[in-house]
């Protein structure tokens, strides 16, 4: 299993994470009074979970959170299987959607049928659809379609259609993101800067206009903490990435700052992976941290830095 057992997670480290949550969270104090209409959902990932959905809906509904995030299911069994489960435990639900094809025609008709199919459904209303977009070597022209697409289908739905900065898709990097971000005015952006941090080598303090720009059109942040050499640290909780986890910081904290002064709605996913995200040991391939925990730490850290 990737995860410890759920029970002796609790029985033998419950206790240490919330001492080193208060300890970290008083060294990185954030008091912000919200304007009403500001509120703030907390999401889990299934990456990595090999449980039923079921079983994965109890744990997170019992851990705390407020829904999930996934991808959108394509088989009418697994459609099921997840409405039943979000039904049953009163959870919310944000979607994926993307397509992987090389070819772009067919890429582009992959995305779109997912899209409309996650923004249609009949059974729950998601908070939001998180996007996959594109590849980033399409042209411009390319990538161009994709958000026509994704701006028309959020105006017709009512529905938060956002396009994660992620590798090997279209906002792979801050400099080629932001003349998309400035020609789109209406474009709106799940912030995953962890990948960032790695496609630059650096934590962006040369690309603070690119960064600005994509801060303000965010809707949606994935918290995981990525540092210039790769896309997670090994754990938040330890001091030698507290540089990168300021740099993280402070950046959710002018995205939050914001959703609170207009008053609106934010949602984060706690989305440290499983191994290969997760750092392991040489020839066992041992998971060198606990990936339920680090995801319930920043949990419970989020919060209570945010609500």
């Amino acid at each position: 299993m990737l995860f410890q057992n759920r029970r002796k997670f609790l029985s033998t480290a419950s206790l240490a994470m919330m001492a080193s949550l208060d300890s970290f969270a008083s060294a990185h104090p954030f008091r912000l009074a919200s304007t009403s209409g500001y509120s703030l959902k907390v999401l889990a990932t299934n990456w990595g979970y090999e449980g039923s959905m079921d079983a994965f809906a109890a744990a997170i509904k019992k851990e705390g959170y407020d829904g999930m995030e996934v991808w959108w299911p394509g088989s009418e069994s697994d459609q099921k299987a997840l409405f039943d489960a979000l039904k049953k435990y009163q959870l919310e639900v944000g979607f994926l959607v993307g397509g992987w094809q090389s070819d772009f025609k067919e890429h582009y008709k992959t995305f779109e049928l997912n899209l409309q199919a996650a923004l249609a459904n009949k059974n729950q209303r998601p908070l939001y659809v998180n996007c996959h977009s594109a590849r980033d070597y399409f042209s411009d022209e390319q990538k161009q379609a994709f958000i026509d697409l994704t701006i028309k289908e959020a105006k017709s739905s009512g529905i938060k259609v956002l396009h994660e900065t992620h590798r090997s898709r279209m906002l792979f990097a801050a400099h080629t993101t932001a003349p998309l971000l400035q020609r789109n005015k209406d474009m709106r952006i799940t912030l995953d800067i962890s990948h960032w941090c790695n496609v630059h080598e650096s934590l962006l303090a040369d690309q603070p206009d690119a960064v600005q720009l994509a801060l303000q059109r965010t809707d949606h942040i994935h918290a995981r903490i990525g540092h210039p050499e790769g896309p997670q640290v090994s754990d938040p909780r330890a001091k030698e990435w507290e540089g990168a986890v300021n740099a993280h910081l402070a950046w959710w904290d002018q995205v939050i700052k914001g959703k609170k002064e207009r008053g609106e709605a934010m949602t984060v996913l706690t989305e440290f992976g499983p191994p290969d995200y997760m750092w392991t040991e040489p020839h066992t391939r041992k998971p060198v941290s606990d990936q339920w925990a680090i995801n319930a730490y920043m949990l419970q850290f989020i919060k209570n830095r945010y609500r």
